[in-house]
């Protein structure tokens, strides 16, 4: 329906708010014309009376004569304090009120002419006025109310008529004027947003902001900006499923290739050579934590990944593995390794991704030592209070960029050397986060870089599960 759009509400608006500031102007005029109307009445019935100036005998037909042509019953001039000259004719009815014109207020005058507008009956009245031109001390009329009444209700429809002409014409300028300047540019942000909605990965459908309204400008600069991020967002996120597809097929082929390496190490873990058979189970256990990272992979890639599985298990066995790794790969490398963790502390956690999480910071913490070229060490502590297990991990590399700071666990953005992904501190504040801890950067500067995690010891019933 027309009412429903913007600029058809406003034109009924306007129409309303015309015609009601009509009605403020309606009223004194009414008021106006009716004090008019009197006025005139006793300034036909002044010349009239007059008349005995000239001849104090006035024949009744003559009399009869110039009060229908004043249009009043009586007429009484006082021109001083003795003398008063009369016209007078039968009244068909009593008087019923007297208004007396000589000093009147504003009020008054309203509702004397609302109340004459809104009684039919017709009545004879008495009006007292002061006379043109000095010719007197007083005017005194009576005068019927059906004249006046036609008058002024005649006065009345000329004005509604005349004020609802004028309201049609502003409302019809406003509601022109509204829709070229209001309603079209607001048509053209929504079709820019459908426009965009239709395909959203193409730069060429955001919006270009054009308006001059401050305010339209601004909605539309704030839209063009949701849209340039959006834009931004959608492409990233085509390429992670891009790269989550290679990542789920190079996983499947890769643990097929280290089920085979694995069947490999049994044999080598039977060797009688003691180096063999020490090194042996460091690699078994690498092999079989990268089958089921393979594993774990292929089900993230459909969204099937399951959750931690939680039991107690030593933390300094699985951090010492983790420093063993890494010292494989520091070859000549100026790094230390130190692992300050009591030997009989136990956790509660996923053995393989609290592994793959000390791994993550281990090893940035490592890469970040080596781009320095200057000696540094990487060491993981713990400890427990009464609330929580906490673990840090801190090195005393050359701290953090700014933008690793900025974006520190968000993928693709938060990488700290050249080349890097900005994958591992996402994917260990994830499964920190799935054993309900958090992985927070402690400090970080020219003196080193510190890591902590917190797991907490409570364990969350069904009953609160459910609140």
């Amino acid at each position: 329906m027309f009412t429903n759009t913007l600029s058809g509400r406003f034109l009924v608006l306007t129409i309303l708010f015309v015609m009601l500031a009509e009605v403020f102007i309606f009223v004194p005029s009414i008021a106006r014309f009716r004090q008019d109307y009197m006025i005139n009445r006793l300034e036909r019935a002044q010349i009239a009376s007059l008349s005995l100036l000239a001849d104090d005998m006035i024949e009744p037909e003559l009399e009869y004569e110039l009060l229908k042509n004043a249009g009043v019953f009586n007429v009484v001039l006082r021109r001083d304090e003795v003398r008063q000259l009369v016209l007078s004719s039968d009244m068909p009815r009593p008087v019923e009120e007297t208004f007396d014109l000589r000093d009147p207020s504003a009020g008054t005058l309203i509702a004397d002419a609302l109340k004459r507008m809104l009684n039919p009956n017709a009545e004879v009245v008495r009006v007292i006025g002061t006379p043109a031109q000095d010719a007197g001390l007083l005017i005194e009329i009576t005068m019927p109310t059906e004249p006046l009444r036609a008058a002024m209700l005649d006065y009345g429809i000329r004005i509604l008529v005349l004020s609802a002409v004028i309201s049609i014409f502003t409302a019809t300028l406003l509601f022109f004027a509204v829709r070229y300047f209001l309603v079209r540019p607001i048509k053209g942000v929504v079709s820019a947003m459908k426009s965009y909605a239709a395909a959203p990965d193409d730069a060429r459908r955001i919006i270009s902001p054009s308006a001059k309204v401050r305010e339209l400008a601004e909605a539309e600069q704030a839209l063009k900006s949701m849209q340039s991020d959006l834009t931004s967002l959608l492409k990233q996120r085509e390429r992670l499923a891009a790269l989550g597809s290679a990542v789920a097929k190079i996983s499947h082929d890769l643990r097929n290739i280290l089920t085979t390496a694995q069947l490999f190490a049994d044999r080598i873990e039977r060797s009688d050579d003691p180096v063999v058979a020490r090194m042996a189970p460091k690699l078994m256990n690498s092999i079989g934590r990268a089958v089921n990272l393979c594993e774990r992979t292929l089900a993230f890639g459909k969204a099937e990944e399951p959750p931690p599985a939680l039991a107690l298990i030593p933390l300094a066995s699985i951090a010492q593995d983790v420093i063993d790794g890494e010292q494989l790969a520091v070859g000549s490398e100026p790094v230390r390794f130190d692992c300050d963790v009591p030997p009989g502390m136990m956790i509660r956690g996923d053995a393989e991704q609290i592994y793959r999480v000390l791994s993550n910071l281990v090893r940035n913490a490592r890469q970040a030592i080596s781009a320095s070229r200057q000696p540094g060490e990487v060491t993981i502590t713990a400890g427990e209070s009464d609330r929580e297990w906490w673990i840090e991990v801190a090195d005393t590399g050359p701290g953090l960029p700014q933008r690793a700071k900025e974006y520190l666990f968000k993928p693709f953005q938060g990488a700290a050397s050249k080349g890097g992904a900005g994958l591992g501190l996402v994917i260990a504040a994830e499964l920190v986060r799935g054993h309900g801890g958090a992985l927070t950067l402690k400090e970080t500067g020219a003196d080193g870089t510190v890591f902590s995690i917190q797991l907490p010891k409570t364990v969350i019933g069904q009953e609160q599960a459910a609140e």
